[in-house]
């Protein structure tokens, strides 16, 4: 009897004719049938040869950095200053946020909110502002609270709203 080492070297070695003819295609079985060539021949379809990639560009680097006065001015079309009803919302985990605006109504709402705005840790996003300046004057009135520029018109949708300014938490909306 021979050994397993021997026995597995007899193996690979008989199995090399087969290695080296894998490149060529055997046919097993033929039962006939026609060829599909003509329906693809109606397709007309290019050979790959001749079908060319479209060159892929890769993005420069800006000249200058981009700062957060190019995002301004922020409009949001579907956000005006109004009254909004208080109403029950289930988003667990959510964390609070409002809504503001460059207005005299989002001016007195944060001045009289500040403290249960700080208290919730609530993130500002300011919906309709012109520029830079009035930017910094709503973050004037409340310096400890985050104040972004942001467009709402996909939020005011997702959440049916229409006006601002509003507190926006995990269990409501409320102005």
């Amino acid at each position: 009897m021979k050994s397993l080492p021997t026995l597995a070297a007899c193996l690979f070695l008989s199995s090399l004719p087969m290695i080296a003819q894998a490149d060529m295609l055997t046919v097993i079985a033929d039962h006939g049938g026609t060829s599909a060539l003509p329906y693809y021949e109606a397709l007309k379809l290019q050979s790959r040869a001749s079908v060319t990639s479209p060159r892929i560009e890769i993005p420069r680097q800006p000249a200058k950095a981009f700062s957060e006065a190019d995002m301004l001015p922020v409009r949001s079309m579907r956000l005006s200053p109004g009254n909004v009803a208080r109403r029950v919302i289930e988003a667990p985990g959510l964390t609070p946020f409002f809504l503001v605006g460059d207005d005299e109504r989002s001016h007195a709402w944060l001045r009289q909110r500040a403290p249960r705005l700080r208290e919730l840790n609530s993130v500002g996003l300011v919906v309709n502002v012109d520029s830079a300046s009035a930017l910094a004057a709503l973050r004037a009135l409340v310096p400890e609270l985050s104040l972004s520029p942001v467009a709402g018109d996909d939020l005011a949708e997702r959440l049916g709203l229409h006006h601002y300014p509003v507190l926006i938490t995990a269990t409501g909306l409320e102005q």
